[in-house]
This record gives C-alpha cells, sequence and structure tokens, in this order.
C-alpha cells in the first residue's frame, strides 16, 4: 500500500533541517530512549522526495530506491541498545544501500509513540473512535501510554472496529472466563457481561502494561503483541486483551508526520506499507 501526500516538486531541504523540524514538532530530545532519535544515516544530498514506513527494513530500501527518494522516514530505525555494533551481515546490507544511493534515513521511536495529536496511540485511539483522557502512568510528562474512553460496548463489538480499522482480527484474551476449582472443581466464572468504556493504548511491543491498565481502572488494554504471560495477567485482574498486531498498530503515527512534512514543505511523501503480520 502507499500513498501520495504531494505531487513531484522541486523544492528541497536538507536532512539537517528535515531533522530539525520533526526533532522540534516531537519534543524528541524529551525522551530517554532505546534507540537514537531523528538523522541517523545521513545520504549527503539535498531531499526532495520522501518515503515513509514503518521499520526501516530492506524491502522499505529496496521500494525507497525504486521511488527515487531521497530519504526515508520510520519509526523503527537502527542502532538500538545491546545490539552488536559493527555495520557487518544484514546492518550493513541496509546501510550500503542507502550510503550507496544517497538515501538518508531519520528514525523516531518514543516521540512518535507519545505525540498527542499524530502519535501512534493519538492516532490509533482516532480510528477506533476514542477519546485520550489522560496518561497510563500519571506521573509521565510525556506519557507513551494513553487512557481513552469509548461508547460503551461489548468486545465483539470492539474486535469488528479493530478488524476494519486495522485490516486485521485482534488476538482478544477475554477476562470473562471460567475454571475448576482443584479441590471440589467447583465452577467459577468471573466478569460476566462485561461492557468495555475505559481502555488502556500503547502501541508496538508494550504487553507488559497491562497491569498498569487494570490499575487505572480500564475495561481493556490495547497493544500490539502478547506473550505467554499476558493471558495469565488478563485473566487474573479481570481486564480483557487485544493483541492487534506491532506493525499494524504502529502504522498511524509515521504516516502522519509524513503528512506533516509534505504540508509544511510542500514535498512528495509517500508511505510504504511493508506487509508484516507480526
Amino acid at each position: 500500500m502507499t500513498q501520495n501526500t504531494t505531487e513531484p516538486s522541486t523544492k528541497s531541504i536538507s536532512a539537517q533541517a528535515l531533522t530539525q523540524f520533526c526533532d522540534e514538532y516531537l519534543s524528541a530530545s524529551a525522551f530517554k530512549d532505546y534507540a537514537p532519535n531523528g538523522l541517523q544515516v545521513d545520504g549527503g544530498r539535498p531531499i526532495q522526495r520522501i518515503v515513509t514506513g514503518v521499520t526501516a527494513c530492506e524491502a522499505l530500501i529496496d521500494a525507497a530506491i525504486a521511488d527515487n527518494a531521497d530519504a526515508i522516514m520510520v519509526h523503527h530505525g537502527y542502532f538500538w541498545k545491546g545490539e552488536p555494533a559493527p555495520i557487518t551481515g544484514m546492518k550493513g546490507r541496509r546501510i550500503r544501500k542507502l550510503m550507496q544511493h544517497g538515501i538518508s534515513m531519520i528514525g523516531y521511536h518514543l516521540p512518535l509513540d507519545a505525540h498527542p495529536v499524530i502519535g501512534n496511540n493519538a492516532k490509533l485511539a482516532d480510528v477506533l473512535d476514542m477519546t485520550i483522557t489522560g496518561p497510563l502512568y500519571p506521573n509521565e510528562s510525556h506519557p507513551v501510554g494513553n487512557i481513552a474512553t469509548c461508547t460503551p460496548q461489548s468486545a465483539d463489538s470492539l474486535i469488528a472496529k479493530i478488524t476494519q480499522a486495522l485490516g486485521r482480527t485482534p488476538l482478544h484474551i477475554s477476562a470473562n472466563y471460567e475454571h475448576h476449582a482443584a479441590d471440589d472443581n467447583a465452577k467459577t466464572t468471573a466478569n460476566s457481561e462485561r461492557v468495555i468504556k475505559r481502555v488502556g493504548i500503547c502501541t508496538g511491543g508494550a504487553q507488559d502494561m497491562i497491569e498498569q491498565a487494570a490499575i487505572m481502572g480500564c475495561d481493556a488494554f490495547i497493544s500490539g503483541e502478547i506473550s505467554e504471560r499476558t493471558t495469565h495477567i488478563a485473566r487474573e485482574l479481570g481486564i480483557d486483551y487485544f493483541a492487534c498486531g506491532h506493525h499494524a498498530t504502529e502504522r498511524g503515527g509515521i504516516q502522519a508526520l509524513g503528512e506533516i512534512v509534505a504540508q509544511e514543505y510542500g514535498l512528495p511523501v509517500t508511505f510504504i506499507d511493508i506487509e508484516n503480520p507480526a
């Protein structure tokens, strides 16, 4: 899937100026992150065409080359904490292609999750007809998780809405569950006839924030991934969990940032969605 946000233009901007604009717009300096935010690879030439995508994988780089792009803007870039430093193997191939084709790569991780207007959480809430009311962790000045409210609805109704909005059916762990006590086989049903109206949201790999969502009185928690432990936590804390896909929940932020850049500088920006079921 691609989306052109502007028509071709002869305008250009330097990688440094584009990064400065995005840094300021996203308040990037306010975050302690797992990877550097901003310009990660300098292609060394003026930027006239931009491609955006979720992850700076080789397939996105190839698509940017085919699009004659001068820059790639992503949510998941390079140089994560704990990864090997040598630019070899897969990382070497990716960066070599960028440098050989003069393509700059700009990435924003937590700043793009947390932005209150175009962030991943905000855009996901928008497409699910939810209204963000506050942070998931009350003391965070730039929260990466949020609480939202919605029209009271059943889990089935929310599943249908997520499926329509993201193009994939979420994995749902219901707070309504049955178990048999070991001593007398007495069946217990928890949380029958639940209605969802207060929802915790944190896109991507934030499944372990489910406990905080329960503490904050949420009826449900939405994120991207699920771990084995998440099922038990949801059932035992009495909170519905919706694993909607890491990639699927994080398309909105980078796509919206591209649209902002296109409007600000009149440059052609194309969102390219590299299919990812995870």
